[in-house]
């Protein structure tokens, strides 16, 4: 299968797991929670098109780990950058660095990476300040979705995880066509 060009950074809580249902233990771990609808789908389908991902994560290691093996989408992710080992949380930087580290990227190849996530002063504006592509996903009523400012507006808005993959689709296409046009 033909690797795509675009590479998909995804934060977690509400816009691949339903926060509203995680259930934690005495040390705050989330040992089990449900899925927003469709995400377990988006991030299958994702991943066998051809599409790097990355979980680009606040929270604890063992927390993403446990939700992801419950749900059987672990083993999707090429790279997982959680909060707790970077000493950071979104928008820092440090975050998107160390998932473009991890997937052996350049800041070259910030035009084609694309941040998907539920919050707009985290995701949305972390994304922004690189110069990466953003996709808010309002799904849930739990965070505003109305940008504060300028640099909380997203690129995208989807509402559902599965709109992403047309999404994803669509920037894939126009990216590698804008490549052809340069050669």
């Amino acid at each position: 299968m033909e690797q795509k060009q675009i590479i998909v950074f995804l934060d977690s809580g509400d816009t691949i797991i339903d926060e509203g249902t995680e259930v934690r233990d005495e040390h705050d771990v989330v040992i089990r929670a449900d899925l927003i609808p469709g995400a377990d789908t988006m991030v299958r389908t994702l991943a066998e098109r051809g599409y790097r991902l990355a979980l680009v994560a606040d929270g604890l290691a063992q927390s993403f780990k446990n939700m992801f093996i419950q749900h059987g989408i672990y083993d999707y992710f090429e790279t997982m950058i959680y909060s707790e080992t970077i000493k950071a949380c979104k928008p820092s930087p440090r975050m998107f660095k160390a998932a473009i580290g991890a997937m052996d990227l350049t800041d070259a190849d910030r035009s084609r990476i694309v941040m998907v996530g539920n919050n707009l002063s985290r995701d949305i504006k972390g994304a922004n300040a690189m110069g990466i592509t953003s996709v808010h996903l309002n799904w849930t009523p739990r965070y505003p979705k109305t940008p504060a400012d300028d640099s909380e507006r997203p690129d995208y808005t989807i509402s559902e995880p599965m709109e992403l993959v047309e999404l994803i689709e669509r920037l894939n296409r126009e990216y590698t066509e804008k490549m052809q046009m340069r050669n």
